[in-house]
């Protein structure tokens, strides 16, 4: 007998929907198989086995994080096929920080109300998000909560598991004053300080159907441009210079999240002209009037990840980069300070 309750659905869960939603993901979950997976999807787990060879010490690095308030946007745009990416580049960029390679990836998203079409649009960017960072999406969750979200509403969230060798894992404690500071350009605003932004733009409709020259395209493309995402080129680069340190700018700007990868003593000093600012957040400062220091430390400024070399690497790092589908720049060096970061 077929899974089904009518009291339940007339509650508001409908359990045939979750069952068309599995059924129509299944396509884009298939593209992110990976050797490791040795599980469907439809378990009560998903089961991976990482190919260990080469590595001696093998260290399990984990992630997980949502999207946040750019979610309201694809709601009013209604456009669910790349927010996915954003929730998988806020795991896997952070996994790739510490030198570690994705694995495997799981989502979980709730809804008001499980409309199966939309769920699959949701994967199939999760999916995009995990082909384009090497990892497999081995399982999920989709619950449908009525009344504790509105009907249109949703919310999502990742959780990616890395492994690296114990003797690769980035030592930041080894930084020293004179060491080069690299910056890997954003896409975008990518997936923080959406709460500023959209009372900056008093988000509609309307707001985010508007045209602007300096974007190219309407405001609320821009933003909801997905999350760019760094694994790929970093382990190119991890596999021909010695990176001492990585720092995933994401909520808190430059302020909070570079000195998380800096030692005692040692301060990040940047040349604010050396800082490649996208358009979009020259048009949240101006349409904001919001200081400058306020939006290097809310937003990554065009600047999605920071990498710290011995200075004798930079120009040989900032190649590899760019010959790596992302674009690097020189942003500055480390000095003697506890400043943390110093913009001048």
């Amino acid at each position: 007998m077929k899974s089904f309750s009518e009291s339940y659905k007339k509650a508001g869960v409908d359990v045939t929907a979750g069952y068309k939603a599995v059924e129509l993901m299944k396509v884009h979950v298939q593209k992110t198989i990976t050797d490791g997976v040795i599980s469907g999807i439809g378990g009560f787990g998903g089961l991976f086995e990482p190919d260990l060879t080469g590595i001696k010490k093998p260290v399990f690095v984990s992630g997980t994080d949502g999207v946040g308030t750019k979610l309201k946007i694809a709601f009013l745009m209604d456009k669910h096929d790349t927010i996915g990416i954003d929730c998988v580049a806020m795991c896997v960029n952070d996994i790739i920080c510490c030198g570690a390679k994705p694995q495997f990836f799981l989502d979980y998203i709730a809804v008001g109300k499980n409309y199966p079409e939309k769920v699959a649009e949701i994967v199939s960017g999760i999916a995009d998000g995990c082909v384009q960072s090497g990892c497999a999406l081995i399982g999920g969750e989709t619950a449908e909560m009525p009344g504790f979200y509105p009907v249109d509403e949703y919310d999502v969230a990742g959780f990616a598991v890395g492994v690296v060798d114990k003797e690769k894992i980035l030592k930041p404690e080894t930084q020293k004053a004179g060491d080069i500071l690299i910056a890997i350009k954003s896409s975008g605003v990518h997936s923080n300080g959406f709460s500023l932004i959209r009372k900056v733009f008093t988000v509609n409709e309307q707001t985010l159907a508007r045209h602007f020259s300096d974007l190219g395209t309407t405001l609320g493309d821009s933003l909801l441009t997905p999350t760019r995402i760094y694994v790929k080129p970093i382990l190119s680069l991890l596999d021909q210079v010695n990176v001492k340190a990585i720092s995933h700018i994401t909520g808190g700007g430059f302020y909070e999240n570079i000195p998380r990868s800096l030692p005692e003593g040692i301060s990040a000093q940047i040349c604010r002209n050396n800082v490649q600012i996208l358009p979009i957040f020259d048009l949240i400062a101006r349409t904001g009037h919001i200081p400058e220091r306020d939006m290097f430390n809310t937003f990554n400024m065009g600047v999605g990840m920071t990498v710290s070399v011995d200075k004798n690497d930079a120009d040989k790092a900032v190649e590899i980069l760019n010959n790596s589908g992302v674009e690097a720049y020189i942003l500055g060096e480390l000095v003697n300070s506890d400043e943390g970061v110093i913009i001048n």
